[in-house]
């Protein structure tokens, strides 16, 4: 598991490892403008590719993967990857 993010300047999704993020350019076209997309962030634990949003990527909300076999919920706080303690 990544506990840091992992910066890619190129869109080449297949060296999207877990905890791997992409910035989009256009980001404004992409979703509604208050909630737009902002990157491509792969999970940390099974690095299935989602988009996030600007407050996602701020750590003003948490992320749930949306992989068929994987439920991780994390959080971004600068580059560290912080997970959602077990209860």
């Amino acid at each position: 598991m990544s506990a840091d993010l992992q910066f890619l300047e190129e869109w080449i999704p297949e060296r999207m490892d877990p905890g791997t993020i992409f910035m989009l350019e256009n980001h404004a076209q992409s979703g509604h403008v208050q909630r737009s997309f902002v990157a491509v962030l792969s999970c940390p634990r099974c690095g299935t590719i989602g988009l996030i949003t600007r407050r996602q990527l701020c750590g003003g909300e948490a992320m749930i993967c949306g992989g068929d076999f994987c439920s991780s919920e994390y959080r971004l706080e600068g580059e560290t990857i912080l997970y959602r303690n077990a209860q």
